[in-house]
């Protein structure tokens, strides 16, 4: 938001430009001590742009000060980090909300192409594909200096996230057969989204503040092409097409989980640092670090609840997940300062901790017992799901903040996930289709397995 407010006010605004962005609520000119001239407001501008100084006689130190506002001691000078242009941070909701939303919005369009693809060729080649894409849109991002650019740059990363993202989880599910160690597994990958997020937030905004906008961007450029080199071979699975899945009502139900839980953190990340500019006069850095309890929480979250989560029930641990999105999102708004987000942020990223962490799991056993086990369109959706509330959320937040204002906002999402949540319970027992299990025996996967149990119970003297 500073960077697009800094494009729109290139130079520091002058004191004299200041009561007309943001009234002064407290004084008026006879309150400072000011006599007010009896010339036309024409002939005041045109004497203050004339060699004023030179014209006007040394004052006593008694006497009251004749001249413009930028007259010393007339006005002390405001806080530099309280942006004063308030009609322009209203409408840049609306702005950085569709930057933030073009990136999933063009993910969320090709996730469905991404799933069967990678059924087709294996994972590696897609998530190899999506890191260079990264990379040339993470450059773009350091060098780009206009609205219209970073909005590019914003949707070609939507492009490279479908792919690695999609191959990634379907990577795990397919090395991890075993329904608990998949969801170790699926928690531990999650927690590297969570580093992601802990390192990004507050190392940008301080990046930005202290070094320049390209910095950040350019050491991750690095790290794309780095991650990028790892993945060159090829596969070849056939896997039950993305429509049959999409009819499947619990892959919805753990979908619409990831959707309405992701929601919230997404509405925040464009509209929460306008709001702290508007309310709390926050600094660059702060508005990077007032995330950085969301990210710590989501990373203990995942990784706790990859393990925990299999031992309580996932439908219960998405449940109570969805319940503490809700609560944590109503608390923000009371927030006064940077100290005050600690909490409501903290409880929200430990609770889309505990959702995501279960809810992938989820998705992966509903294909085991109900349809083919290859899981790259399962995850499609999945992805899909996670990029409809972060292109929903941020769009429509951006206007519903000048609608109804930020604190209404929040208490919208917060109760559409409260009233979710008792969906989750219809997860506690799938039912497992007859032609699955028909199908399970007679594979030699199924045997392997079955084997793989009799020589771990021979070993322990069972």
């Amino acid at each position: 938001p500073t960077f697009l407010y800094a494009m729109e006010h290139p130079s520091p605004e002058p004191q004299t430009a200041q009561p007309s962005l943001l009234p002064l609520p407290s004084h008026g000119a006879s309150g400072l001590g000011m006599v007010p001239s009896q010339s036309p407001s024409t002939d005041l501008q045109t004497s203050s742009q004339t060699s004023q100084p030179s014209q006007l006689p040394q004052p006593d130190p008694g006497a009251p000060v004749l001249g413009t506002q930028s007259s010393p001691p007339a006005l002390p000078p405001l806080d530099s980090s309280c942006l004063q242009d308030s009609v322009f941070l209203e409408e840049e909701n609306v702005r950085v909300g569709l930057l933030f939303a073009s990136k999933a919005l063009v993910q969320l369009l090709v996730n469905p192409f991404v799933g069967p693809l990678t059924n087709r060729i294996g994972y590696h080649i897609p998530m190899f594909a999506g890191f260079i894409i990264m990379f040339v849109s993470t450059i773009m991002f350091a060098f780009s200096g206009t609205y219209a650019l970073l909005f590019f740059a914003r949707s070609l990363q939507g492009i490279g996230s479908s792919f690695s993202s999609v191959a990634g989880l379907g990577m795990l599910a397919s090395v991890y057969t075993d329904d608990e160690e998949r969801g170790i597994a699926m928690g531990i990958a999650l927690g590297g989204l969570a580093m992601g997020v802990l390192i990004g937030a507050p190392f940008g905004s301080v990046m930005y503040d202290f070094v320049g906008k390209s910095a950040p961007f350019l050491i991750l450029a690095f790290l794309a092409v780095f991650d990028g080199a790892q993945f060159v071979v090829f596969q070849s699975v056939e896997g039950t097409p993305l429509l049959t899945l999409l009819k499947d009502p619990y892959i919805l139900i753990s979908a619409g989980s990831l959707c309405f839980a992701n929601m919230g953190v997404a509405i925040l990340e464009p509209t929460l640092p306008i709001w702290m500019m508007q309310t709390m006069c926050s600094p660059k850095w702060q508005l990077g670090m007032a995330f950085l309890p969301a990210s710590v929480s989501y990373l203990i979250g995942t990784n706790l609840f990859g393990i925990l989560a299999n031992k309580m029930g996932r439908w219960l641990c998405s449940m109570l997940g969805m319940f503490i999105v809700g609560i944590s999102l109503l608390c923000v708004p009371f927030a006064t300062s940077i100290y005050g987000l600690i909490g409501p942020n903290g409880g929200l990223g430990f609770a889309i901790g505990m959702v995501d962490s279960s809810m992938m799991a989820i998705m992966g056993y509903l294909v085991d017992i109900r349809h083919a086990s290859v899981y790259g369109s399962v995850y499609a959706i999945a992805d899909v799901a996670l990029c409809m509330g972060f292109a929903i959320g941020p769009s429509t937040g951006g206007a519903l903040v000048q609608a109804v204002g930020f604190p209404c906002l929040m208490v919208f999402i917060g109760v559409i996930n409260i009233l979710y949540a008792p969906l989750c319970f219809l997860l506690r027992n799938p039912a497992v289709r007859e032609e699955k299990m028909v199908t399970d025996v007679y594979s030699p996967d199924f045997c392997r397995k079955d084997f793989s149990q009799l020589r771990v119970n021979k070993e322990g003297g069972r």
